[in-house]
């Protein structure tokens, strides 16, 4: 008890170098828990694909469009229980910054292929029978106050013109990962559009997807349609969903690559906030271990001084953080563009990583201090002059 009040006495003793120190490790563990987030939740997009759908389109880029004849031709593959297929459309709700994925998609076969997106069969048949009908996703609707009944206007820049919705459905996410911030509409009645001012461009879909029976058959599965359609005017590139938003998303890897080593570099940083600190402790108080040597301390009583203290500002400092990261990163979460991300939150994963890198941080920056305070004479720490 005697040694626990001298580490709460000694992390005390100058009050403005310990306050820095404590809001120093708080931003930092702030900032690793926002960038650990990031990564979690980019992550956490990707690993929401299914394993036992394939996505199909053009070869040479994702700009590129399919004929819509390649369906049929692409059901008689035998592993192959449903196709669907999307199309990009874009467009503008309000102003550039009102983000969210704006696609056409086939009516009668999409929800079929994406159970995820729950939708009650009475909100399916309306959206089927409503040609400028759409389904938006929960988190949009809620955003927006979209309800049922209600028209969105959407200004095209793909498919050029002004487009109004009327929406039908409002779609629940199965699980925490699943995209709640999407607008689906009909193909037909963007087909039919098209057909009226841009003729050549009717009958095309930007990609398929595929759902097999067994996703062990991915691979072969794959192949047979890629050789299908290989030398003709659209060749095709097969691969797993999972595969496809990778390669969406491959633009932005080594900006996610680039953060992940910052968080760890974050992790250094307080090392070094915090060893300073014990290290201007430990050399102001040698004359003061010396004293507590001469009394009959030993070393693990200048073990409990020096470790419980680091310990003690760093865990402080640590804790603050923690509880400062949940509103900033829920702000955030607040203020990012609706369907970057599926979910945005800190997961229990980085809480535990940045509890421990602030307890192994505690211990680490003892470890100089402490050394020199054991090997330290009783003769030389009364001589020593700071």
């Amino acid at each position: 008890m005697f040694i626990v009040k001298l580490v709460l006495k000694n992390s005390l003793r100058h009050k403005l170098r310990t306050f820095l120190t404590i809001l120093g490790i708080a931003i930092t563990v702030i900032s690793f828990c926002v960038l650990r987030t990031v990564i979690t939740a980019w992550d956490e997009g990707v690993n929401a694909s299914a394993m036992d759908r394939l996505i199909t389109r053009h070869s040479v880029s994702y700009i590129f469009q399919l004929p819509y004849a390649y369906k049929e031709k692409m059901a008689q593959i035998p592993g192959i229980q449903n196709i669907t297929f999307s199309n990009w459309f874009g467009g503008i709700y309000k102003d550039k910054d009102q983000f969210f994925s704006r696609i056409a998609v086939d009516e009668n076969t999409f929800f079929d292929v994406y159970p995820e997106y729950i939708l009650s069969k009475q909100q399916l048949e309306d959206f089927k029978n409503t040609r400028n009908s759409c389904v938006v996703g929960a988190a949009i609707a809620k955003q927006y106050g979209f309800k049922i009944g209600d028209i969105i206007p959407i200004e095209g820049d793909i498919y050029p013109g002004r487009w109004e919705f009327v929406v039908k459905g409002i779609y629940q996410p199965r699980d925490k990962s699943t995209d709640a911030t999407q607008l689906f509409f009909q193909y037909t009645y963007l087909d039919e559009a098209i057909k009226k001012v841009y003729p050549a461009r009717a009958g095309e879909v930007g990609w398929y997807i595929v759902k097999i029976k067994d996703q062990s058959q991915a691979s072969t599965i794959s192949q047979k349609i890629d050789n299908l359609f290989s030398n003709s005017m659209a060749e095709t590139k097969t691969e797993t969903e999972r595969a496809f938003v990778q390669g969406f998303m491959a633009s932005m890897n080594s900006i996610i690559t680039s953060m992940n080593l910052i968080s760890f570099i974050i992790i250094g940083i307080i090392l070094l906030v915090m060893g300073n600190t014990m290290i201007m402790a430990a050399r102001e108080r040698t004359r003061e271990y010396a004293v507590l040597k001469t009394l009959g301390f030993t070393g693990k009583h200048i073990l409990g001084l020096i470790l419980g203290e680091s310990l003690t500002i760093s865990i402080i400092g640590g804790v603050m953080g923690l509880f400062m990261s949940f509103p900033i990163i829920k702000g955030i979460e607040e203020n990012i563009p609706k369907g970057i991300f599926p979910i945005f939150n800190l997961v229990p994963g980085t809480v535990i990583l940045a509890i421990s890198s602030v307890v192994f941080i505690g211990i680490l920056a003892s470890v100089f201090p402490l050394s020199k305070a054991l090997k330290t004479k009783i003769v030389d720490g009364f001589r020593f002059v700071g």
